[in-house]
């Protein structure tokens, strides 16, 4: 359809799915699958006669930045593809399903909460390791018969429970990981902030996910904060439960897993 065509050309909008019924169209937005889906009716040819309006968008309000990309679709030209169609006509109803308001400071609060525990998360752990060695303790912790396994989980251990914890565990694990490629305590707080800068722009905090290069799109999923953004927004602004999370959840679960191979693996119990 030319309508869609146009829609494509504006770069704002990528057609990826189409659905059958309203019930699915709204499911899709419920489960966060899709964020913004274009409903036509089947009298689309007599709204454009009549000057109608010709669809209506159901956008995931819960991301600010996407819903207002969005409504600046209501008055695109379309008189390329519909030469009858006044100028200066609402093509489209918008319909925000979770934060209809369109209150930023909702997002603002999320991604600042992920920011923070980001940055204060990884700082503990970063340095943790790497502390011990500069105070010449870590003689004392290599001659314990503890393994590495067992080090990296009581380095985490007291930091758990001072927030979310999935996201923390994960956090932390990526802190640990630092600590034990950092050689000095400022070298574990210079790739801390790399992460952490990389965090915030990466997540879906500042800048809309969908709309990054892919390749930017495949390190910000590799991120915690990127999960816990989604997980954090689908439980406070869509009302998710844990079950439609489930993709997010378990990446955290994979990430915080590897990350404490990495770190058991590449912590040595040797003077060197």
């Amino acid at each position: 359809m030319c309508l869609l065509q146009s829609i494509k050309a504006t770069q704002v909008v990528d057609v990826i799915a189409s659905y059958a019924t309203p019930q699915k169209r709204q499911q899709a937005i419920m489960d966060g699958t899709e964020k913004a889906v274009l409903v036509l009716p089947p009298d689309f040819q007599r709204r454009i006669a009549k000057q109608q309006v010709l669809g209506q968008w159901l956008v995931d309000g819960s991301d600010a930045l996407i819903s207002s990309t969005i409504m600046q679709l209501q008055k695109m030209p379309l008189t390329k593809v519909i030469p009858q169609r006044k100028v200066q006509l609402n093509n489209f109803e918008v319909t925000l399903y979770f934060n209809p308001e369109r209150r930023s400071v909702i997002n603002m609060i999320l991604g600042l909460l992920g920011g923070i525990l980001t940055m204060t998360m990884i700082l503990f752990t970063s340095v943790a390791i790497v502390r011990k060695r500069e105070q010449g303790n870590l003689e004392l912790l290599i001659t314990t018969p503890i393994q590495p396994l067992e080090l990296m989980l009581a380095q985490i251990t007291p930091y758990i429970f001072l927030g979310i914890l999935l996201f923390i565990v994960a956090s932390l694990t990526l802190g640990l990981v630092i600590s034990t490629k950092a050689s000095t305590q400022l070298q574990a707080m210079q790739m801390t902030i790399f992460i952490l800068l990389s965090s915030i722009l990466l997540s879906g905090f500042m800048f809309p996910y969908e709309g990054m290069p892919v390749v930017a799109q495949w390190i910000a999923e590799v991120l915690p904060p990127t999960h816990f953004i989604r997980i954090i927004r689908g439980i406070v602004l869509r009302g998710a439960d844990l079950v439609d999370l489930w993709r997010d959840i378990l990446w955290l679960i994979i990430f915080t897993i590897f990350g404490l191979i990495v770190a058991s693996i590449r912590f040595k119990k040797t003077f060197d």
